[in-house]
């Protein structure tokens, strides 16, 4: 049998530390933090993403019904493409965020560890009389390639899969050394990102991805440098900024609504924020001089209470280290260069992706 306590020390030996990440035990990072988050923003960085896991929906009324249940547009998805898309209570609050790809045989869906298990309960909830079976979806090794240079790395290593041409949420399958490849270009981000796993001909997942010397410009990097980056890009977060209280227009993410596909739950909600023109907080960016502040700190203008920190982060900067956050704040202080008190700390709304801001005293 054996010897977890080998395979950890194997793992310190190399500068490996693990720890829990969206519900699954994962690698926190490879290494020098810094070293990863720079990997994944100016070159590429390869990450295993543990904690994603996938849904299998099959039946003849999967699309009808799927579309019924999320926000997003799945009856027109052509196969072999995805979207974005939330799944809201009855009142219009996000429960859960998911991406959503049309197979052909089958609809897939991918979320977080922490959110599968919910959102699969929660579905089923919802199953009457319609002919739609979900279950549990292989889960894969998946290996996020992140960066500019992610591209080209991945070109290298699979030859003949014109990842170049993919477009965002596009899923394509290409072969390699008798390996299959399952490749899909995320949307909405800076800096690219793409999605791969590996099977064998006859189906079974294999994890060689992250068994190899990472491929030449790439270096391997944990999740604390994938929320660097997602912090710096201002991209929110489920379970972090994206609460269950929270309304769709609330988060920004216009990519996971569509006003023209008809019912759904919680439709009504999201359509009468629409026709109203308006929400009363949104998500923003801020930059600050010291600290940064810690997630749940009350953000302050002119005295007044005015949002909250959601998530922080100290970033390695040329000039000094960017300290920057994500949160929420009402809309009428939501205009850039307006300032903002975080308990004690001062600072600005910034427009993510973050560049080094001093706030002024």
């Amino acid at each position: 049998m054996d010897d977890p306590h080998i395979d950890e020390a194997l793992r310190a030996a190399s500068g490996i530390r693990m720890g829990e990440y969206c519900g699954a035990r994962a690698v926190a990072a490879h290494g020098d933090v810094n070293a990863n988050f720079l990997a994944l923003r100016d070159g590429c960085g390869i990450v295993n993403m543990t904690w994603r896991k996938r849904l299998r929906l099959t039946g003849e009324d999967r699309v009808r019904w799927l579309n019924g249940m999320v926000t997003n547009n799945i009856r027109d998805l052509a196969p072999g493409h995805g979207a974005y898309a939330f799944f809201l209570n009855p009142q219009g609050k996000i429960q859960a965020d998911m991406y959503c790809f049309n197979r052909g045989e089958d609809l897939l869906i991918e979320t977080d560890s922490s959110q599968v298990e919910g959102l699969k309960a929660a579905f089923e909830k919802y199953i009457i009389m319609d002919d739609v079976e979900v279950a549990d979806g292989l889960h894969p090794m998946i290996s996020g390639f992140i960066g500019p240079k992610a591209a080209d790395v991945l070109a290298e290593l699979v030859p003949g899969s014109n990842v170049h041409d993919l477009a965002p949420l596009e899923l394509r399958i290409a072969a390699h050394n008798e390996l299959t490849f399952e490749i899909v270009r995320l949307d909405g981000a800076v800096t690219p990102q793409f999605e791969v796993s590996m099977s064998t001909a006859d189906g079974q997942p294999r994890e060689d991805l992250l068994r190899i010397k990472p491929p030449q410009a790439s270096s391997f990097a944990g999740y604390e440098a994938v929320e660097m980056l997602r912090i710096w890009s201002g991209r929110p977060r489920f379970g972090q900024d994206i609460r269950e209280r929270d309304l769709p227009q609330e988060t920004g993410q216009d990519r996971a609504l569509n006003f023209t596909k008809g019912c759904y739950v919680g439709q009504e909600i999201v359509e009468r924020i629409r026709s109203r023109g308006a929400v009363h907080r949104v998500f923003a960016g801020f930059a600050f001089e010291s600290g940064p502040p810690q997630p749940g700190e009350k953000i302050t203008v002119e005295g007044k209470e005015a949002g909250e920190i959601t998530s922080s982060a100290t970033l390695p900067g040329d000039e000094g280290p960017p300290l920057v956050a994500l949160g929420y704040i009402r809309r009428e202080f939501s205009k850039p260069e307006t300032v903002v008190q975080a308990g004690s700390i001062s600072g600005r709304v910034a427009k993510p992706p973050f560049v080094y801001v001093k706030a002024n005293t």
